[in-house]
């Protein structure tokens, strides 16, 4: 019967769209999503979906070409929506791509925003390694980006430190403070997602205490399968909330249903209405289980903060 039930759920229809929580309704405002190029050519008009001007996101996975990177900024920007490809440093080969990369972006989609990480892949292509490089060359800046965004890492993460602490992603933490002291462009920490609130707001304190101002958009994924986002904590390196997922999985009650952010988002929520300068400031989603997954839970219980542009609801 709950499955029935919750398949009766997702056929609702903006009508029926009720916030979780007032709380949760203002930290939802301004949230931001993140597409691919092949996920992004699935959805026939993003204005059914999101609301006006929500900014998209859009990862650049090792073997994209960069015209069809271009071509689904342009579309987005076309429907009215300020999106934020992905920069990984490790898959540019040298200044020369990265200049060109630029060009094309603000020459054929009028791109003013990016996110600069190091990348997935294990060996360099070519000259760069990080994003503090990409930052370092000042093409960016030269170029006149509104908003760079950096990665941040609040459980930590292996690939850059192996031994489990903070090190590494401390130290690149307080450079890309000191880089945001001297650009124009506005920065923020677009993080990568977890599972429980308790790790996410210690790091934020964490941070903040150790003089980094840099505002926080925390990464949540979005509705899907358990099985799959399993599948995509483990693979991300997600850390010590994987036993939220590991401990759902073992609940027979739970493993067939889809999870959804509920928790995480009401705790969140809670948090920042109790604590205003808390520096988490908006919500990122990661849609594992896919865009039109992820927005018809946002439009039906995130209030007016995530009603989507024009009335029809994607269902």
């Amino acid at each position: 019967m709950a499955l029935l039930n919750f398949k009766k759920r997702e056929a609702n229809t903006q009508a029926d769209a009720q916030p979780l929580s007032p709380e949760v309704e203002a930290f939802l405002q301004g949230y931001s999503i993140e597409v691919m190029p092949r996920t992004a050519a699935k959805i026939d008009d993003f204005r059914s979906m999101l609301p006006q001007g929500t900014r998209v996101y859009i990862a650049h996975i090792e073997g994209t070409p960069i015209e069809e990177m271009v071509a689904t900024a342009k579309r987005l920007n076309d429907e009215g929506y300020p999106v934020m490809p992905h920069f990984p440093a490790r898959i540019i080969q040298d200044e020369a791509t990265l200049a060109d990369w630029i060009n094309r972006y603000q020459g054929e989609a009028d791109v003013k925003q990016a996110l600069l990480l190091a990348g997935g892949v294990a060996q360099p292509h070519g000259d760069y390694h990080c994003s503090m490089q990409l930052l370092e060359s000042g093409l960016f800046d030269k170029a006149g980006f509104t908003n760079l965004h950096v990665a941040g890492h609040p459980e930590g993460n292996k690939d850059i430190d192996p031994d489990g602490s903070f090190k590494n992603v401390s130290e690149a933490l307080g450079w890309k403070q000191k880089f945001s002291e001297r650009t124009d462009a506005k920065m923020a920490l677009a993080t990568q997602f977890a599972f429980e609130s308790g790790p996410i707001i210690e790091w934020a304190n964490n941070i903040k205490a150790a003089g980094v101002d840099i505002p926080v958009h925390i990464g949540i994924a979005g509705p899907a399968k358990l099985q799959t986002l399993i599948k995509f904590a483990i693979a991300c390196g997600v850390g010590p909330s994987l036993k939220v997922l590991q401990k759902r999985a073992m609940d027979m009650s739970k493993l067939l249903l889809p999870y959804e952010p509920n928790d995480i988002l009401t705790e969140l929520a809670a948090h920042k209405a109790a604590n205003p300068d808390f520096n988490i400031t908006n919500v990122h989603f990661f849609p594992l289980g896919g865009i039109k997954t992820n927005t018809n839970w946002a439009i039906k219980n995130g209030g007016a903060a995530a009603q989507p542009a024009t009335s029809s609801v994607t269902s």
